[in-house]
């Protein structure tokens, strides 16, 4: 008996059906709105007004973006009570100075604001017109330009480079390029007109420059625009600090010499000095490792004096211990 295709060609049709599941409903399509900007932040740097935030890189569906972004940034006066239609109406538009490195920049004049509390707030609009609404709002209290620092030449010392400004007293901002360094890295916040750079390193060029800040309510601040730059390779010329504890003992065809170590982190050795009888002092030995010697070429009825002085990397000496003698039996 031959078998009818047609109820077998349905019973197969049935089998690939229930082999691919249910097919649900369709999927709604992407809205395609870049992330709403969360960081906006701004302060007032001289005359201008530096404004900035992260460039979003997905949509509020998590979605990488890849294509090119439009962003609006509007600033103007505060409005009590606060109604976001009526401060838009009031507002400016500023186009970003750059887009690079993840950042848009902003540099906004800032006089026409002068003793006014400005509100600013941004949006990016994506290749379709579509945007997630405004940012956070940064608010900055534009304040007279404070005067900046002018920078004096930086000196080094021993404990480090000195640098030192002039200018109206107040609250300063340090900062300092290091070599091999693209841009400036803040470094204190001091309310003196000098600081001193203790991890600057002897032998590398370092340029520095100073802000003055004035501090305004509600904790923001005005930054002044930076100081003349100056620099400095700092050289090491100053030497350890005189060892100490210097004492001598008599040992049997010898004299013992020991002394406190000194504990600068450059140190590199010491230089023993000895004299015969009340004649001049000689160098008789470079030690380089534990604060001690044995002086071996003494005579019997002769009396020493001893002396020492520390050394540091880069060759400094400094001055000599207190002497001490002995008179060998």
């Amino acid at each position: 008996m031959i078998r009818p295709f047609f109820p077998a060609l349905v019973a197969a049709a049935a089998l690939g059906t229930g082999a691919c599941g249910h097919v649900g409903d369709p999927m709604p399509p992407r809205a395609n709105l870049p992330s709403r900007i969360n960081d906006l932040a701004a302060v007032q740097r001289g005359s201008t007004i530096i404004a900035q935030f992260a460039v979003p890189t997905r949509t509020t569906e998590g979605i990488p973006i890849t294509t090119a972004l439009r962003f609006e940034l509007h600033a103007g006066p505060s409005i009590d009570p606060f109604d976001r239609e009526k401060w838009l109406a009031q507002t400016t538009e500023f186009p970003p100075r750059n887009v690079q490195g993840g950042y848009a920049r902003y540099e906004i004049p800032a006089a026409a604001w002068a003793g006014k509390e400005i509100l600013l707030a941004a949006r990016a609009i994506g290749a379709n017109g579509k945007d997630a609404g405004w940012s956070n709002f940064a608010t900055v209290n534009v304040a007279p330009p404070p005067e900046p620092p002018q920078l004096e030449k930086p000196v080094a010392t021993a404990k480090g480079v000195r640098v030192t400004w002039t200018g109206p007293p107040g609250d300063f901002r340090v900062w300092r390029q290091g070599p091999g360094e693209s841009g400036f890295a803040r470094m204190a916040d001091v309310q003196d007109e000098s600081w001193i750079d203790t991890t600057a390193e002897f032998g590398k060029r370092y340029v520095w420059e100073v802000q003055r800040i004035v501090k305004l309510a509600g904790g923001k601040e005005a930054e002044s625009e930076p100081s003349n730059q100056q620099d400095l390779t700092p050289k090491d010329e100053f030497p350890p600090a005189a060892p100490t504890g210097l004492l001598v003992t008599l040992a049997p065809g010898s004299v013992e010499i020991t002394w406190q170590p000194n504990t600068e982190p450059d140190l590199a050795g010491y230089r023993l000095y000895r004299a015969v009888g009340t004649g001049p002092f000689e160098r008789i030995a470079e030690i380089s490792g534990i604060p001690s010697y044995s002086d071996h070429a003494v005579e019997a009825g002769r009396t020493y004096r001893y002396a020492v002085s520390a050394i540091d990397q880069s060759g400094n000496e400094s001055d000599r211990s207190a002497a001490v003698g002995v008179t060998m039996p």
